[in-house]
């Protein structure tokens, strides 16, 4: 789950020194060649680069190299050289889903005898380290900056609308009974409450385990909400935010990058869960509209009813998710300086899941099917 991007020139030399021979310095080595751009043919303007949560990404021209760092978050687990390895592997292949022209192959970075690194193999080298190598799309088409931009038309949508529903109506399906998803949706979400009160966090007791509360006694009170639902599981996307929705040009359809590819059982999602999602961000980006045109659209064309009821429920539960993903980076010794701007980011979810959850809770059931 990628959550914030800071932007930096390499030429800032920002990365802070690091002692020698730790993991951060092997660490820091590798972003300080990936950001020289001498090590790229043909390039000579500065590499721009892109560091996340988990990840640093260089964007050289018409292509973008990701490497990842080698930490370990719950279930994604990046501290060795072979797990990176079959992440980006795996980061390549199930990406392909829904962007199969943007991501081009998995690309080793080497080390030779003298300590050296290249992008090409050199007598006596191994590999240091693996990159996902991707076309960089032009950034002032993704929906994020299109919103920002005030230039979102229907036509985007719609383009948006038919590349998710045929998407979704292809993806592998992992269903579930009505009782066992609603037993699934529950561990959620004690789970999550249990990440949000670490005492390190420093949040809030009291809003959490209320918000917890709301969203359990609705699992337990809207049955006839999530009925069906559990049926309806696939292996999705997992991460469907703005910022990866490009929404194409006259030379390039539409695709939606950056999927979750460490832990197949957080993409094991409901359809209308992904889209609750993308509606929560782009209301906050004061886009609300273009999330309820978008989920218009998708009712339509998937003869998926979802009621506002459901939508609200899951729009709380992707809110509260993203706070305790904000939350995560208080632990982050790369954006220690950002510790009240990430508690801050923490609370405006919490306080959006709430909100959501108290509007489901407001609303009727539907009818019986």
């Amino acid at each position: 789950m990628r959550m914030h991007l800071t932007r930096r020139r390499h030429e800032d030399s920002s990365m802070p020194p690091n002692p020698i021979g730790s993991r951060e310095a092997v660490l820091h080595a590798k972003v300080a060649w990936l950001a020289d751009p001498c090590h790229y043919a043909g390039r000579r303007r500065p590499v721009e680069i892109i560091e996340t949560h988990f990840a640093f990404v260089f964007l050289t021209g018409t292509r973008a190299y990701k490497l990842k760092k080698p930490l370990r978050q719950g279930a994604m687990d990046y501290r060795t050289l072979a797990r990176r390895e079959r992440a980006c592997r795996d980061e390549l292949r199930l990406n392909r889903r829904l962007a199969p022209h943007v991501y081009l192959r998995v690309v080793p970075l080497y080390r030779d005898a003298k300590g050296s690194l290249s992008l090409r193999a050199m007598a006596g080298s191994r590999v240091a380290d693996w990159l996902v190598q991707m076309r960089r799309l032009p950034a002032t088409r993704m929906l994020d900056r299109v919103i920002a931009a005030g230039g979102l038309r229907p036509t985007d949508l719609d383009r948006l609308a038919a590349t998710l529903a045929a998407f979704f109506r292809h993806a592998q399906r992992r269903p579930l009974t009505d009782g066992a998803y609603r037993a699934r949706l529950s561990r959620e979400i004690r789970r999550n409450a249990d990440e949000l009160c670490a005492r390190d966090l420093g949040l809030s007791r009291s809003r959490i385990v209320n918000l917890s509360r709301a969203q359990l006694d609705f699992v337990n009170r809207h049955a006839r909400a999530l009925a069906g639902r559990g049926a309806r599981l696939l292996d999705g996307h997992g991460d469907l935010r703005p910022e990866h929705v490009f929404l194409g040009t006259s030379s390039m359809r539409a695709c939606v990058i950056d999927c979750l590819e460490f832990d197949r059982g957080l993409r094991r999602l409901d359809p209308a869960e992904e889209l609750a999602f993308l509606a929560l961000e782009c209301a906050r980006l004061a886009a609300a509209a273009a999330g309820e045109g978008l989920l218009a659209r998708y009712r339509r064309l998937a003869g998926d009813p979802v009621p506002p009821i459901l939508m609200h429920f899951y729009m709380s539960r992707r809110a509260a998710v993203r706070a305790q993903i904000a939350a995560w980076h208080l632990r982050d010794r790369a954006f220690a300086g950002e510790r009240r701007a990430w508690k801050t980011r923490a609370y405006s979810y919490l306080a959006d899941a709430l909100r959501h959850i108290q509007l489901a809770a407001a609303l009727r059931d539907p009818p019986p099917a």
